[in-house]
């Protein structure tokens, strides 16, 4: 090693200026020596073949502990645009997950060309039909065997897959998880779940929109998935579930209500509370909401509406004057945390709970926002294996 050679890296680890200082003294100059061949870095070993073995191990290990899931890259009002850019950042952001897309295979590889992704996380399976909102649900599940949605619903049903997600025909989607996924042993029927924003956290509504025509015993075993979904996913330790009503009192409601309450009361596996009023489900009176379909969706419906007038007149009200204009700056840090609490894309998609494999539908109108967030809702869902314990839970029924 030359000595000129050394001063001059020795002066990049030390800022030592070799030209006018004086540290030529051969001790001190030796001492500094000892310092950068410690501070060196040593030569890699050049990678055996056992090493790479190793590598090749780990990284399968790696992928097969990833969540498998089906995006219906043709399902909804903005696909596949939209529904592509939000599979993409998922992977990008660090979603654990093999994506699977879809649909048709130029449509989509034509979106995918856009951007910048790990490829091996992301792969495409063509399907040339598509299932619109004009098609009778369950004909078309039957009929459109080459779907975007019923090809992912095969391969969810298969095992190679642990989810899809779908922003398409909401019937499409229910008929063709009770249809093709099929439901887990004891499970009568399967709710649709979305959790609605409150004053202190989030609830689950449960059911939605799948079966308005419930019976007591169906909407008991709601109220036991809507816990175990709660528990798992929410983390809330023994979630309080309670029954829609249009009073507190156990001798109110109609007939389902009435015949209802008694079988949540006599569970010993769930935290019932009782009967909750629809005003008191934005407080956060219950972690579970218990209602059949309809109701379920009149609720659903009137929270979301409620919720786009409110911020929208907010809006207004600010943007009146130049004084609430200049007030509306001061808070809208504060007012950017309110919209994006009752922005339903945050928390992804509303499961259909109780199926072998997770099936999940996003609102129609889904951008990649809320793509993104119901593959990391799908990827909890899979790491806390909620559907098993539902399959245990309500297997247990059978048994009996």
């Amino acid at each position: 090693m030359q000595k000129q050679g050394v001063q001059e890296r020795l002066y990049a680890l030390f800022f030592i200026d070799f030209k006018s200082s004086k540290i030529y003294n051969s001790f001190v100059y030796s001492v500094i020596i000892r310092i950068y061949k410690k501070t060196e870095r040593k030569p890699q070993k050049t990678d055996t073949a056992d090493n790479i073995e190793i590598g090749l191990r780990k990284e399968r290990k790696t992928m097969s502990d990833l969540t498998r899931i089906v995006v219906d890259a043709m399902g909804g009002d903005y696909a596949p645009e939209w529904i592509v850019r939000g599979a993409v950042e998922a992977v990008n952001e660090g979603a654990k997950a093999q994506i699977i897309l879809t649909g048709k295979e130029d449509a989509i590889n034509k979106e995918l060309e856009k951007y910048t992704y790990n490829k091996e996380r992301i792969e495409v399976k063509n399907a040339s039909e598509e299932i619109t909102c004009h098609d009778a649900p369950v004909q078309a599940v039957r009929s459109k065997k080459d779907s975007s949605l019923v090809v992912g619903l095969n391969m969810v049903k298969n095992g190679e897959a642990d989810a899809i997600i779908s922003a398409g025909s909401s019937g499409a989607i229910l008929a063709g998880g009770q249809l093709v996924v099929g439901r887990a042993k004891g499970v009568k029927r399967s709710p649709l779940a979305p959790l609605l924003p409150t004053s202190n956290g989030y609830s689950l509504l449960i059911d939605c929109g799948a079966n308005v025509d419930a019976r007591p015993e169906h909407l008991l075993q709601f109220a036991k998935m809507g816990s175990i979904y709660m528990e798992n996913i929410e983390h809330v330790k023994n979630p309080r579930v309670a029954i829609v009503n249009i009073g507190d009192e156990e001798e109110k409601g109609n007939a389902l209500v009435k015949e209802t309450y008694p079988l949540l009361k006599a569970c010993e596996d769930i935290n019932f509370i009782g009967s909750i009023e629809a005003r008191e489900i934005p407080n956060g009176a219950a972690d579970v909401i218990v209602c059949e379909a309809f109701v379920g969706n009149v609720i659903l419906k009137l929270y979301e509406g409620l919720a786009k007038m409110l911020l929208g007149e907010i809006k207004n009200a600010i943007m009146s004057s130049l004084k609430t204009k200049i007030g509306g700056a001061l808070i809208q840090s504060s007012l950017t945390g309110l919209k994006d609490r009752f922005n339903a894309k945050n928390k992804g998609g509303a499961p259909l709970l109780g199926l072998k494999g997770l099936v999940v539908k996003i609102h129609g109108n889904s951008h990649n926002e809320e793509v993104k967030s119901a593959i990391f809702q799908c990827i909890d869902f899979k790491e806390n294996g909620v559907n098993e314990k539902i399959a245990e839970n309500l297997g247990k029924e059978v048994t009996k």
